[in-house]
């Protein structure tokens, strides 16, 4: 199966006239041959690309490249977490996709089981459909692959599942790999009802060094972002509060803790894990990455 885009910051990017639009293309498959944490998509009939990274300043990097290096002017939308999704229940799907035409027929029916996976197990796949043919069950596989890349909760990729394929039937003249593909497909979007999806969140590391009379600064705006303080100690005669806190909170966090702490305070931060989102976190039912991504004046 496709392996899912890993960025946990994506941006819209658009050039403002076609010479640009070619142009923009190039440069950003030369960034994403220099730099392989970097996620590049580009819509061919648009010309709209999204590029993803690990945080604010290496996007903000990678702008700067283009512009500079290969000056192209674009447009640039809103930095946006690229939250994942996942299942909350295991479902055993029987789907049948048969369609009959003047030209021909298409045939395929497939049973699959869905399961959850533990956090970081990935996307698993097996087949127990003895004697299938290694076109169908490819070509199965295949379209749970691309309907986990589509999402069911919000358009996000599905991470950390197994799918089994049980069993198959198929016709001589009317199965193929592609039909198979489909069935597959359509049994994943069962999923929606069956399968309890969940949204996901990347949880970020933070670690904050601080003079002491701006702790308490410290600790009170991180529990305001959502964050969980892991622990304190002192560092040099500073300071350091660890904690946990959601990326989509932590937009911007440099200027408030450089404007309470007068600039003496600095923080880093890296990627911990994903985790199930509260539900009154949720984004609207009506967001999709592609609405969400639409570039801002």
């Amino acid at each position: 199966m496709p392996t899912p885009r890993h960025a946990l910051i994506e941006v819209a990017i658009e050039a403002k006239s076609r010479d640009d639009q070619m142009k923009l293309a190039d440069a950003l498959a030369l960034l994403a041959k220099a730099d392989s944490t970097l996620f590049v998509m580009i819509d061919s009939e648009s010309g709209q690309a999204i590029l993803g990274g690990f945080g604010e300043a290496h996007l903000d990097e990678k702008i700067g490249v283009l512009r500079a290096i290969h000056g192209i002017d674009a447009n640039v939308g809103a930095p946006q977490v690229a939250y994942r999704e996942t299942l909350g229940k295991t479902a055993e799907i029987d789907q049948t996709h048969k369609l009959v035409t003047a030209s021909g027929g298409e045939f395929a029916r497939v049973k699959l089981l869905f399961e959850p996976g533990a956090e970081g197990s990935g996307e698993l796949a097996e087949s127990r459909a003895q004697h299938a043919p290694l076109a169908f069950v490819e070509g199965a596989l295949r379209g749970v692959g691309a309907a986990a890349e589509a999402g069911l909760v919000a358009g996000f990729p599905i991470i950390d599942f197994k799918v089994t394929l049980l069993d198959v039937a198929y016709h001589d003249v009317d199965s193929s790999s592609g039909t198979f593909e489909i069935a597959a497909r359509k049994a994943f979007r069962e999923l929606r009802e069956r399968g309890a999806p969940r949204l996901l969140e990347p949880i970020m590391k933070v670690e904050v060094l601080t003079p002491d009379e701006y702790m308490g600064d410290v600790i009170g705006d991180l529990n305001s972002r959502r964050g969980q303080v892991q622990g304190t100690e002192t560092r040099d005669n500073l300071q350091v509060v660890t904690a946990l806190a959601p990326l989509s909170n932590m937009f911007g966090y440099i200027n408030t803790l450089r404007s309470f702490s007068q600039g003496r305070a600095q923080f880093t931060m890296q990627y911990d894990h994903y985790a199930p989102m509260p539900q009154q976190q949720e984004p609207d039912p009506d967001f999709s990455p592609a609405i969400g991504m639409r570039l801002r004046a």
